[in-house]
Order: structure tokens, then C-alpha cells, then sequence
């Protein structure tokens, strides 16, 4: 069984970690699709924490006899390792996303740059394409 100065301790950080992840949403930081996955996390570590016999519990469930904190270091890293997997992968997706904005950009500005060219060889008198001017404007007002 945990020791009572253990679980207050885990209770007090979990319920810690489940309120950070509410302000992180509150103030936008954090995506509710992401927090989820944390809040999964706080609830879980909270359940553990208030049942004390669960750690011998959930080893024996295992099979693990001589120390039942190692099914929950184990547990830990597979987490760990699941979290890390799905960030790769929406790294990824925002590199390819963000490669793809940046050609647009390129020609959007190859355009733009066309355009003002075009206007600058009729004579200009509109002021370049969408009304852009080539004179910077002077920051009198």
C-alpha cells in the first residue's frame, strides 16, 4: 500500500497538473484536442493516487511481484513514447503544410511583381495593380 504522505502528495500535483491544463485552454495556449489528452492524464494520476492499494493492484494484474512502481515507469514511457509519436506527426504535417504556404507566397509576390511591371510600362496611372504604389508613403499623419 502507498504510504498517506504519497498519495496526498500525488493527489495535490494531479489535481495541480488537471487545473495548469484548464488555464492553458483558458488563456488559448493550449488546443482542447491537445488538453484532452493531459487532462486524461491528471484524472488517471488522481484515481492512482487516491487508491492506495492500486499500484499492488494493477502489478499483480501483470504479474509483477517484487516491485509494483516498475508497471508504472513502464506505463510512463509507453505514454511518453505515444505523445512524442503523435507531436512527430503534427510537426510533420505543419512542415509540409508550411513548405506548401510558402510556395503560394512565392507566387503570389512573382505575380504581384508581374503586375506592378505591366502597370509601369502602360504608364502606371492607377497607381499599381489593386491600387499599391511604388512611392512609400510618408508617415506625416
Amino acid at each position: 500500500m502507498t504510504p498517506i504522505r504519497v498519495s496526498i502528495a500525488a493527489a495535490l500535483a494531479s489535481v495541480f497538473l488537471i487545473l495548469f491544463v484548464f488555464e492553458l485552454i483558458r488563456s488559448r495556449r493550449l488546443r482542447e484536442r491537445y488538453a484532452l489528452l493531459w487532462l486524461l492524464t491528471g484524472l488517471c494520476m488522481l484515481a492512482l493516487s487516491l487508491w492506495r492499494a492500486g499500484p499492488n493492484t494493477i502489478a499483480g494484474w501483470f504479474g509483477v511481484t517484487t516491485s509494483p512502481p516498475a508497471v508504472f515507469f513502464a506505463v510512463g514511457a509507453l505514454f511518453i513514447l505515444a505523445v512524442l509519436l503523435h507531436y512527430s506527426t503534427v510537426i510533420s504535417r505543419l512542415s509540409d503544410q508550411n513548405v506548401i504556404l510558402a510556395q503560394r507566397l512565392a507566387l503570389l509576390e512573382a505575380e504581384l511583381g508581374e503586375s506592378v511591371a505591366r502597370d509601369a510600362d502602360d504608364g502606371g496611372s492607377a497607381g499599381g495593380a489593386g491600387g499599391f504604389s511604388e512611392r512609400p508613403e510618408r508617415g506625416d499623419g
